[in-house]
């Protein structure tokens, strides 16, 4: 049995951010379903908003590259997002956008290439009691449209601000058993795609 390589990245940067709390909860897990599990700061890959021309005269953003790389030698991605105004977060989408731009000087580790085949997995959280359900199909489209192969499980968890407990496991045992199910068929999934 393989071991995929799964990246967690959260769509907020903010420090108290529910998304972030909850993508540090699926680590253990993870690992525990066999995954070798990376945590993705988005902070620690800071881009400018993606812009045609400037891409044209500098090239990639060194932070897009490295993150590129990244995303290349994994199996299964898992994103969990806030919801902002009932999409994902700016921060996500320039990310995701920079990340499929073609970079000439290494052609093999860019562009499509980075998405195409792999696993993916999306989660959302909000404060309110929809749990982010909006941005849930938005990231299935954006993903989809990449190329990634996101599982039909997902999770949406509302009050998220009370539903993770300190021990980083959901106060809900029927939520704790959705989340659990929907890495274990992540790493399943990637597990078969790799």
């Amino acid at each position: 049995m393989s071991t995929p390589r799964i990246l967690v990245m959260a769509g907020s940067a903010r420090r108290e951010s529910l998304a972030r709390r909850l993508a540090a909860a699926s680590l253990a897990p993870l690992a525990d379903k066999g995954a070798d599990v990376e945590l993705i700061e988005l902070a620690d890959y800071p881009m400018p908003l993606y812009n045609g021309d400037l891409e044209s005269e500098s090239g990639l953003p060194a932070a897009a590259v490295a993150l590129q790389h990244k995303l290349f030698d994994c199996q299964g991605l898992l994103v969990v997002s806030p919801e902002y105004n009932g999409s994902i977060t700016p921060l996500l989408k320039n990310t995701l956008d920079w990340c499929s731009r073609p970079n000439p000087a290494d052609a093999e580790r860019s562009g499509g290439a980075v998405y195409a085949g792999r696993a993916a997995a999306v989660m959302a959280t909000s404060p309110g009691p929809m749990g982010g359900v909006r941005v849930l199909f938005h990231l299935r489209d954006i993903l989809g449209y990449l190329g990634l192969h996101v599982i039909p499980q997902q999770l949406g968890v509302g009050q998220a601000g009370k539903a993770i407990g300190a021990d980083g496991r959901l106060a809900d045992e029927r939520q704790q058993g959705m989340f659990d199910g929907a890495l274990g068929a992540l790493v399943d999934t990637a597990r078969r795609l790799a």
